[in-house]
């Protein structure tokens, strides 16, 4: 069993490597990679049934990335789970490589090809009911952006997962408060968030996103619910571990300098 400390550690690893991918490449998304990193790490390291020697396992739990320019750290989770090469990390954006800037199904572990903002949700969803109709256990989980969930696509999968109980499937929000263009209650006012999916007919477990510890207890809390599908507000800093990027929308999609890489990877450290 994974200890608590052992998956921060490893939360490290990921936003170092978060750090120098994006910044090798001189492309991507550090910023909203660092603030889902520790969602990821609780799910893969303790949530998500999952078997590396074996992606498509049939009774595996499914994960989609429907923020899929939070790829990097995604990336890093599966090095870190063995089903990719830690050494691809390093060509992340570079021609002819495996990593691109978006997951692409193609790659083991990976899902769904996502990057087009506001559809992860009704995939989910469709998943979630064929589960239901094959009458299999897996769960499916999937992590939306919080800026995406100003697309209407996001309230139309999730009427459809309401009408249909879709009590296997569980949704994380990463609430960091912002999106490409400014904080999300300047563009499009998200708030009263969990009274939206309240009613919407969802269960809603609001928690610190970036506290390995809250986030499973989370995970413990609307996992056996029964009756409806389950969202957990995760709510986390954008650009978390590296004080100058904490909260700071300009390395939405900006990438480290050289010297800002290393001050920032040292503080990791």
């Amino acid at each position: 069993m994974i200890s608590s400390e052992k998956m921060e550690n490893i939360a490290k690893k990921v936003r170092i490597d978060v750090l120098e991918m994006t910044c090798k490449s001189g492309s991507g998304h550090p910023g909203g990679s660092l603030s889902c990193v520790d969602i990821l790490v609780a799910l893969y390291f303790k949530i998500l049934n999952h078997n590396r020697e074996n992606p498509g396992w049939e009774d595996r739990d499914r994960f989609i990335l429907s923020k899929g320019h939070a790829a990097p750290a995604f990336f890093s989770i599966l090095a870190k789970c063995g089903y990719i090469s830690e050494s691809e990390l390093k060509n992340l954006r570079s021609f002819g490589a495996i990593l691109q800037g978006h997951p692409n199904r193609a790659l083991p572990g990976v899902e769904v090809s996502t990057g087009s903002l506001g559809q992860g949700l009704s995939i989910a969803a469709g998943v979630a009911f064929s589960a239901k109709m094959d009458f299999k256990n897996y769960f499916t989980y999937v992590l939306l952006g919080d800026g995406e969930c100003d697309e209407g696509q996001i309230w139309e999968a999730a009427m459809f997962a309401s009408h249909n109980k879709l009590d296997n499937l569980i949704v994380i929000v990463d609430r960091n408060q912002f999106q490409i263009d400014d904080l999300t209650e300047k563009v499009v006012s998200l708030e009263p968030f969990s009274k939206k999916w309240e009613s919407f007919g969802w269960f809603v477990c609001e928690v610190d996103g970036n506290n390995i510890d809250a986030l499973l207890k989370g995970f413990e809390t609307v996992k056996p619910l029964k009756g409806k599908p389950k969202v957990i507000i995760a709510h986390t800093l954008k650009g978390k571990g590296v004080t100058f990027m904490e909260g700071c929308n300009v390395y939405h999609g900006k990438c480290l300098t050289t010297e800002e890489c290393i001050r920032a990877c040292n503080e990791l450290s």
